[in-house]
């Protein structure tokens, strides 16, 4: 009979000798290693580039339509296409050189009462709202920004 113990008998030789060779400098280097090729595939899964249309989805709230975008090109085409079908429009820059902001905190406010509120993912918003006029509230960083506008106004503009 095999003097072997039961596991090792079923074992192939060269998983054996990979065990043998093993060493635990070599373990925590193949640790270390699957670890990165894990934390690569997971940061690949969760990457994924802008695409037009995808983030720039029209929001409702209550009497109000918006839509935000505008960084890349494709972007700023789709939303000079759909500017028509929305009857005001404003763009965030800041400095001289009035470069593009996105993540603006933006409020709609009508005779007094805000009538939408939203996180502008783009420097160009168009919005849809009933006719008359509005304030455009909207905070970046932590400094506010104020523009009355009515609607038909499509080029307002808020710089900091």
């Amino acid at each position: 009979m095999n003097n072997q113990h039961w596991p090792d008998r079923y074992r192939t030789r060269s998983d054996s000798l990979a065990r043998a060779v093993a060493s635990p400098h070599l373990r925590r280097q193949q640790l270390v290693l699957a670890a990165l090729v894990g934390a690569g595939i997971a940061l690949a899964a969760s990457w994924r580039p802008a695409h037009a249309g995808e983030d720039m989805v029209i929001r409702t709230m209550g009497p109000v339509s918006y839509v935000c975008g505008g960084i890349a090109e494709d972007e700023r085409k789709q939303l000079a296409a759909q500017e028509k079908s929305f009857n005001m429009g404003i763009l965030f820059t800041q400095g001289a050189e009035g470069e593009y902001l996105s993540d603006v905190a933006v409020r709609l406010i009508r005779d007094e009462q805000e009538v939408a509120s939203f996180r502008a993912a783009g420097p160009r918003c168009l919005i849809r709202a009933p006719e008359g006029s509005y304030n455009i509230e909207a905070s970046y960083k932590g400094q506010a920004k104020s523009i009355k506008i009515s609607t038909g106004t499509r080029n307002a503009q808020l710089r900091w």
